[in-house]
């Protein structure tokens, strides 16, 4: 298959706040250096997502200078921010994401106390040292691979083709955009759903397996400007990518190198 493109690159850096499209970034052994590398817990150190608080969706995430600089702002449309400091002397704090048990960092009382009162709940920002380890399930490991991830749901990367989205967007009254399913790697020059038959993909210089389907919880349904809750995308999606009881739409990769991806770079479908 020729003719495949990377036509979007996103990041994520606090999982399930608000992400950023980006020309270009470094992959390191988590994936897209610093996606997921910060997550929202409540007062029982389970992970919190737009799940339960629509309201995330609202919240804007800027790395500055680069993850080299450690410094993260949080900010709303309002215009009010608060600044994260990365690196410093937080406390351990295990955690948990989904069945997935590890220690992360407390980061600042102050950021905690911020989000806590816009999201009118309590909640704590811990981050993931680079030292510690959240190993992929080992289903879909590589044997004898490093295979990690940060705080995303299970696997480093999440790729959807525009084919797919458009496909969607036909059987909608009104389109919506890629952000709602908030992707890592959006492919254009392909079928609709024809990622569902790859199983290893190379973009640039790194290549990719193809790990399993994405799986779609509520979050599609929330509106990313409002945080509002609404029907769709689910309920077109389950006429026609419904089974095992699940929506599918996209799918989670693993990959095999370090390096840096581009917007534009070729993409070759390998197997």
């Amino acid at each position: 298959m020729s003719g495949l493109v990377l036509t979007e690159l996103w990041r994520y850096p606090v999982k399930s706040l608000r992400g950023n499209r980006h020309e270009a970034l470094p992959v390191g052994a988590r994936g897209l250096v610093a996606d997921r590398h910060w997550m929202l817990v409540g007062n029982d150190g389970r992970f919190l997502t737009q799940r339960q608080l629509p309201r995330m969706a609202l919240i804007n995430t800027r790395l500055e200078t680069g993850f080299g600089s450690h410094e993260l702002w949080l900010s709303l449309d309002t215009g009010e921010e608060c600044k994260v400091v990365s690196g410093t002397d937080g406390e351990p704090l295990e955690v948990t994401v989904w069945g997935d048990t590890c220690e992360a960092r407390t980061v600042a009382s102050e950021v905690d106390r911020w989000l806590s009162d816009f999201l009118e709940t309590p909640c704590r920002l811990v981050e993931l040292p680079l030292g510690n380890v959240r190993a992929v399930d080992p289903e879909y490991a590589a044997p004898g691979a490093d295979d990690q991830v940060g705080f995303a749901d299970g696997f480093p990367f999440l790729l959807i083709s525009q084919a797919s989205l458009d496909g969607l967007n036909e059987r909608l009254d009104a389109p919506l955009p890629m952000q709602r399913f908030r992707p890592n790697l959006v492919i254009s020059g392909c079928e609709p759903h024809a990622e569902d038959h790859w199983k290893h993909i190379r973009i640039g210089e790194i290549s990719f397996r193809v790990a399993k389907p994405c799986s779609r919880c509520p979050i599609p349904t929330i509106d990313p400007m409002t945080g509002e809750r609404g029907a769709e995308p689910l309920r077109t999606l389950q006429s026609y990518r419904f089974w095992n009881n699940r929506v599918w739409f996209g799918q989670n990769l693993l990959h095999d190198a370090t390096g840096e991806l581009r917007e534009g770079m070729p993409v070759e479908v390998l197997d």
